[in-house]
Protein backbone atom coordinates (compact mmCIF):
# COMPACT_ATOMS: atom_id res chain seq x y z
CA UNK A 1 0.00 0.00 0.00
CA UNK A 2 2.84 2.37 0.85
CA UNK A 3 4.46 1.67 -2.52
CA UNK A 4 1.13 2.25 -4.27
CA UNK A 5 0.69 5.63 -2.57
CA UNK A 6 4.23 6.66 -3.47
CA UNK A 7 3.65 5.63 -7.08
CA UNK A 8 0.34 7.52 -7.13
CA UNK A 9 2.02 10.60 -5.72
CA UNK A 10 4.77 10.33 -8.33
CA UNK A 11 2.24 10.07 -11.17
CA UNK A 12 0.35 13.05 -9.77
CA UNK A 13 3.59 15.05 -9.56
CA UNK A 14 4.55 14.15 -13.14
CA UNK A 15 1.12 15.11 -14.43
CA UNK A 16 1.25 18.38 -12.50
CA UNK A 17 4.71 19.15 -13.87
CA UNK A 18 3.60 18.36 -17.42
CA UNK A 19 0.53 20.54 -17.05
CA UNK A 20 2.69 23.40 -15.83
CA UNK A 21 5.07 22.98 -18.76
CA UNK A 22 2.20 23.13 -21.24
CA UNK A 23 0.95 26.57 -20.27
CA UNK A 24 1.66 29.30 -22.82
CA UNK A 25 1.22 32.11 -20.25
CA UNK A 26 -0.49 34.34 -22.80
CA UNK A 27 -0.80 37.92 -21.61
CA UNK A 28 -2.76 40.48 -23.66
CA UNK A 29 -0.78 43.63 -24.49
CA UNK A 30 -2.91 46.71 -25.14
CA UNK A 31 -2.01 48.22 -28.51
CA UNK A 32 -4.85 50.76 -28.77
CA UNK A 33 -8.40 51.19 -27.49
CA UNK A 34 -9.99 47.71 -27.69
CA UNK A 35 -7.05 46.32 -29.67
CA UNK A 36 -4.66 43.80 -28.07
CA UNK A 37 -1.78 41.55 -29.08
CA UNK A 38 -0.09 38.45 -27.71
CA UNK A 39 3.66 38.74 -28.25
CA UNK A 40 5.48 35.46 -28.83
CA UNK A 41 9.09 34.37 -28.51
CA UNK A 42 11.54 35.24 -31.31
CA UNK A 43 13.13 31.80 -31.10
CA UNK A 44 12.56 28.74 -33.29
CA UNK A 45 9.83 26.18 -32.64
CA UNK A 46 10.92 23.96 -29.76
CA UNK A 47 9.49 21.88 -26.92
CA UNK A 48 10.05 24.68 -24.43
CA UNK A 49 8.02 27.36 -26.21
CA UNK A 50 5.42 24.98 -27.68
CA UNK A 51 5.51 26.83 -30.99
CA UNK A 52 4.62 30.19 -29.45
CA UNK A 53 6.96 32.20 -31.65
CA UNK A 54 4.20 34.29 -33.20
CA UNK A 55 2.33 37.51 -32.55
CA UNK A 56 -1.43 37.10 -32.58
CA UNK A 57 -4.09 39.58 -31.51
CA UNK A 58 -7.70 40.51 -31.06
CA UNK A 59 -10.04 43.44 -31.60
CA UNK A 60 -13.08 43.99 -29.38
CA UNK A 61 -16.17 45.02 -31.32
CA UNK A 62 -19.64 46.01 -30.23
CA UNK A 63 -21.02 42.47 -30.01
CA UNK A 64 -18.01 40.21 -30.33
CA UNK A 65 -14.28 39.73 -30.65
CA UNK A 66 -12.22 39.43 -33.82
CA UNK A 67 -9.11 37.27 -33.46
CA UNK A 68 -6.10 37.85 -35.69
CA UNK A 69 -4.35 34.48 -36.22
CA UNK A 70 -5.18 31.53 -34.00
CA UNK A 71 -1.65 30.40 -33.10
CA UNK A 72 0.28 27.13 -33.42
CA UNK A 73 -1.98 24.60 -31.68
CA UNK A 74 -5.39 23.81 -30.25
CA UNK A 75 -3.91 24.36 -26.79
CA UNK A 76 -2.75 27.85 -27.79
CA UNK A 77 -6.16 28.73 -29.22
CA UNK A 78 -7.96 27.57 -26.07
CA UNK A 79 -5.58 29.50 -23.84
CA UNK A 80 -5.99 32.53 -26.08
CA UNK A 81 -9.75 32.36 -25.57
CA UNK A 82 -9.21 32.20 -21.80
CA UNK A 83 -6.85 35.20 -21.91
CA UNK A 84 -9.34 37.19 -23.99
CA UNK A 85 -11.99 36.58 -21.31
CA UNK A 86 -9.78 38.40 -18.80
CA UNK A 87 -10.36 41.51 -20.92
CA UNK A 88 -13.93 41.06 -22.19
CA UNK A 89 -16.80 38.58 -21.79
CA UNK A 90 -17.80 39.03 -25.44
CA UNK A 91 -17.62 35.91 -27.62
CA UNK A 92 -15.10 35.38 -30.42
CA UNK A 93 -17.26 35.81 -33.51
CA UNK A 94 -14.55 35.94 -36.21
CA UNK A 95 -10.99 34.70 -36.74
CA UNK A 96 -8.81 36.15 -39.50
CA UNK A 97 -5.77 34.19 -40.70
CA UNK A 98 -2.93 36.21 -42.23
CA UNK A 99 -1.18 33.34 -44.07
CA UNK A 100 -0.66 29.57 -44.07
CA UNK A 101 2.43 29.10 -41.90
CA UNK A 102 1.62 26.73 -39.02
CA UNK A 103 2.19 29.09 -36.10
CA UNK A 104 -0.58 31.30 -37.47
CA UNK A 105 -3.50 28.94 -38.14
CA UNK A 106 -3.24 25.61 -36.29
CA UNK A 107 -5.23 27.01 -33.38
CA UNK A 108 -8.33 27.16 -35.59
CA UNK A 109 -9.81 24.10 -33.91
CA UNK A 110 -10.24 26.15 -30.71
CA UNK A 111 -12.88 28.30 -32.47
CA UNK A 112 -15.60 25.89 -33.64
CA UNK A 113 -18.37 28.49 -33.43
CA UNK A 114 -16.51 31.31 -35.21
CA UNK A 115 -16.28 32.18 -38.87
CA UNK A 116 -12.64 31.83 -39.95
CA UNK A 117 -11.52 34.14 -42.77
CA UNK A 118 -8.47 33.99 -45.04
CA UNK A 119 -7.36 34.84 -48.56
CA UNK A 120 -8.22 32.25 -51.22
CA UNK A 121 -4.49 31.66 -51.75
CA UNK A 122 -4.07 30.90 -48.05
CA UNK A 123 -6.98 28.46 -48.03
CA UNK A 124 -5.53 26.64 -51.03
CA UNK A 125 -2.06 26.51 -49.45
CA UNK A 126 -3.52 25.00 -46.26
CA UNK A 127 -5.34 22.39 -48.35
CA UNK A 128 -2.11 21.45 -50.12
CA UNK A 129 0.44 21.75 -47.30
CA UNK A 130 -1.62 21.63 -44.11
CA UNK A 131 -1.23 17.94 -43.28
CA UNK A 132 2.53 18.11 -43.68
CA UNK A 133 2.78 21.29 -41.62
CA UNK A 134 0.72 19.75 -38.83
CA UNK A 135 2.82 16.58 -38.79
CA UNK A 136 6.02 18.63 -38.72
CA UNK A 137 4.75 20.64 -35.74
CA UNK A 138 4.09 17.41 -33.83
CA UNK A 139 7.71 16.44 -34.47
CA UNK A 140 9.06 19.82 -33.35
CA UNK A 141 7.00 20.62 -30.25
CA UNK A 142 5.56 17.28 -29.19
CA UNK A 143 2.78 17.16 -26.59
CA UNK A 144 1.83 20.80 -27.07
CA UNK A 145 0.10 19.65 -30.27
CA UNK A 146 -2.08 16.96 -28.66
CA UNK A 147 -5.64 16.99 -30.12
CA UNK A 148 -4.71 19.66 -32.68
CA UNK A 149 -6.36 18.94 -36.01
CA UNK A 150 -6.40 20.67 -39.36
CA UNK A 151 -9.32 23.09 -39.69
CA UNK A 152 -9.66 25.08 -42.90
CA UNK A 153 -10.85 28.69 -42.91
CA UNK A 154 -14.57 28.83 -43.62
CA UNK A 155 -14.75 32.14 -45.53
CA UNK A 156 -12.59 33.44 -48.38
CA UNK A 157 -11.87 37.18 -48.22
CA UNK A 158 -12.87 38.84 -51.46
CA UNK A 159 -13.36 42.48 -50.46
CA UNK A 160 -11.01 45.26 -49.41
CA UNK A 161 -13.20 46.37 -46.51
CA UNK A 162 -15.54 44.64 -44.12
CA UNK A 163 -17.43 45.53 -40.96
CA UNK A 164 -17.06 42.84 -38.31
CA UNK A 165 -18.71 43.17 -34.91
CA UNK A 166 -19.11 46.88 -35.56
CA UNK A 167 -15.43 47.42 -36.44
CA UNK A 168 -14.46 48.68 -39.88
CA UNK A 169 -11.52 46.63 -41.14
CA UNK A 170 -9.44 47.28 -44.23
CA UNK A 171 -7.95 44.19 -45.86
CA UNK A 172 -4.73 44.41 -47.85
CA UNK A 173 -4.35 41.21 -49.90
CA UNK A 174 -0.62 40.95 -50.59
CA UNK A 175 2.09 38.36 -51.10
CA UNK A 176 5.85 37.88 -50.98
CA UNK A 177 6.42 36.12 -47.70
CA UNK A 178 4.01 33.47 -49.02
CA UNK A 179 1.68 33.32 -52.00
CA UNK A 180 -1.05 34.90 -49.88
CA UNK A 181 -0.25 37.44 -47.16
CA UNK A 182 -3.14 39.35 -45.62
CA UNK A 183 -2.54 42.56 -43.69
CA UNK A 184 -5.44 43.93 -41.62
CA UNK A 185 -5.97 47.56 -40.67
CA UNK A 186 -8.38 48.47 -37.88
CA UNK A 187 -9.58 51.78 -39.28
CA UNK A 188 -10.83 53.09 -35.94
CA UNK A 189 -7.37 53.00 -34.33
CA UNK A 190 -4.96 52.76 -37.27
CA UNK A 191 -3.46 49.52 -35.92
CA UNK A 192 -1.97 47.46 -38.74
CA UNK A 193 -1.60 43.72 -38.24
CA UNK A 194 1.11 43.08 -40.82
CA UNK A 195 1.46 39.32 -40.41
CA UNK A 196 4.82 37.93 -41.48
CA UNK A 197 5.37 40.62 -44.05
CA UNK A 198 7.00 42.39 -41.09
CA UNK A 199 9.63 41.02 -38.70
CA UNK A 200 11.10 43.30 -36.04
CA UNK A 201 14.42 42.63 -34.33
CA UNK A 202 14.01 39.06 -35.52
CA UNK A 203 15.40 37.83 -38.83
CA UNK A 204 12.85 37.25 -41.58
CA UNK A 205 12.13 33.71 -42.74
CA UNK A 206 11.97 32.86 -46.45
CA UNK A 207 10.74 29.27 -47.06
CA UNK A 208 8.02 30.44 -49.49
CA UNK A 209 9.38 33.88 -50.31
CA UNK A 210 9.23 35.82 -53.55
CA UNK A 211 11.49 38.72 -52.66
CA UNK A 212 10.42 41.33 -55.20
CA UNK A 213 6.75 40.78 -54.43
CA UNK A 214 7.64 41.14 -50.76
CA UNK A 215 9.33 44.50 -51.48
CA UNK A 216 6.19 45.72 -53.26
CA UNK A 217 3.99 44.58 -50.36
CA UNK A 218 6.15 46.40 -47.82
CA UNK A 219 5.95 49.57 -49.92
CA UNK A 220 2.14 49.33 -49.87
CA UNK A 221 2.13 48.83 -46.09
CA UNK A 222 4.47 51.77 -45.53
CA UNK A 223 1.99 53.98 -47.37
CA UNK A 224 -1.14 52.53 -45.79
CA UNK A 225 -1.65 55.30 -43.23
CA UNK A 226 -1.08 53.12 -40.17
CA UNK A 227 -0.49 54.52 -36.68
CA UNK A 228 0.87 51.33 -35.08
CA UNK A 229 2.27 48.13 -36.57
CA UNK A 230 1.93 44.69 -35.04
CA UNK A 231 4.52 42.61 -36.92
CA UNK A 232 4.21 38.85 -37.25
CA UNK A 233 7.28 38.43 -35.05
CA UNK A 234 8.98 40.84 -32.67
CA UNK A 235 7.86 43.88 -30.69
CA UNK A 236 5.09 46.31 -31.64
CA UNK A 237 6.29 49.51 -33.29
CA UNK A 238 4.78 52.97 -33.62
CA UNK A 239 6.58 54.31 -36.68
CA UNK A 240 6.91 51.49 -39.20
CA UNK A 241 10.44 50.56 -38.17
CA UNK A 242 9.54 46.88 -38.51
CA UNK A 243 8.56 47.38 -42.15
CA UNK A 244 11.71 49.33 -42.96
CA UNK A 245 14.00 46.91 -41.14
CA UNK A 246 12.47 43.92 -42.92
CA UNK A 247 12.91 45.63 -46.31
CA UNK A 248 16.55 46.55 -45.65
CA UNK A 249 17.39 43.03 -44.54
CA UNK A 250 15.74 41.34 -47.51
CA UNK A 251 17.42 43.68 -49.99
CA UNK A 252 20.80 43.05 -48.38
CA UNK A 253 20.13 39.31 -48.51
CA UNK A 254 19.25 39.36 -52.20
CA UNK A 255 22.15 41.64 -53.16
CA UNK A 256 24.60 39.48 -51.19
CA UNK A 257 23.45 36.24 -52.80
CA UNK A 258 23.46 37.74 -56.30
CA UNK A 259 26.97 39.08 -55.84
CA UNK A 260 28.11 35.71 -54.51
CA UNK A 261 26.66 34.02 -57.60
CA UNK A 262 28.44 36.50 -59.88
CA UNK A 263 31.67 35.83 -58.00
CA UNK A 264 31.27 32.12 -58.63
CA UNK A 265 31.07 31.15 -54.95
CA UNK A 266 29.93 27.69 -53.90
CA UNK A 267 27.08 27.41 -51.40
CA UNK A 268 29.50 26.38 -48.64
CA UNK A 269 31.42 29.62 -49.24
CA UNK A 270 28.21 31.67 -49.21
CA UNK A 271 27.30 30.24 -45.82
CA UNK A 272 30.55 31.69 -44.42
CA UNK A 273 29.80 35.25 -45.54
CA UNK A 274 29.61 37.73 -42.67
CA UNK A 275 26.50 39.50 -41.47
CA UNK A 276 26.69 43.34 -41.50
CA UNK A 277 26.72 45.08 -38.14
CA UNK A 278 23.23 46.45 -38.82
CA UNK A 279 21.74 42.97 -38.75
CA UNK A 280 23.86 41.26 -36.11
CA UNK A 281 21.43 42.38 -33.41
CA UNK A 282 18.53 40.54 -35.07
CA UNK A 283 17.56 37.34 -33.30
CA UNK A 284 18.63 34.18 -35.16
CA UNK A 285 20.50 36.22 -37.79
CA UNK A 286 23.01 33.47 -38.60
CA UNK A 287 20.51 30.61 -38.43
CA UNK A 288 18.04 32.35 -40.71
CA UNK A 289 20.79 33.38 -43.11
CA UNK A 290 21.78 29.72 -43.47
CA UNK A 291 18.14 28.76 -44.04
CA UNK A 292 17.62 31.54 -46.58
CA UNK A 293 20.69 30.47 -48.52
CA UNK A 294 19.24 26.96 -48.77
CA UNK A 295 15.85 28.37 -49.86
CA UNK A 296 16.98 31.06 -52.29
CA UNK A 297 20.41 30.11 -53.62
CA UNK A 298 19.38 27.71 -56.41
CA UNK A 299 16.97 30.21 -58.00
CA UNK A 300 19.37 33.12 -57.62
CA UNK A 301 22.14 31.13 -59.32
CA UNK A 302 19.77 30.21 -62.15
CA UNK A 303 18.74 33.85 -62.54
CA UNK A 304 22.25 35.27 -62.29
CA UNK A 305 24.23 32.94 -64.58
CA UNK A 306 22.28 33.85 -67.77
CA UNK A 307 22.86 37.54 -67.00
CA UNK A 308 26.58 36.91 -66.64
CA UNK A 309 26.57 35.05 -69.97
CA UNK A 310 24.80 38.01 -71.63
CA UNK A 311 27.42 40.40 -70.28
CA UNK A 312 30.18 38.22 -71.75
CA UNK A 313 28.60 38.13 -75.24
Amino acid sequence: MKFFLIALSLISWINSAQAKELIYSLSPVKVAQNVYAFIGSTDYFNRENGGNIVNTGFIIGTDGVIVIDSGPSLRYGLQMRKAIRTITPKPVTSVIITHHHPDHFLGNTAFPDSEIYALPETIEAIKVEGDGLLENMFHMVGDWMIDTELKLPTKAISSSKMVMSGRSLRFLPLNGHTQGDLAIMDEQTGVLFAGDLAFYNRTATTPHAHLHNWYDSLDILMNSGFKTVVPGHGPIDQDGASLEQTLRYLKWLEATLKQAAKDGLEMTEVLRLKTPEEFKSLDLHRDEFYRSVSHLWPDIVNETLPLIAQDLD
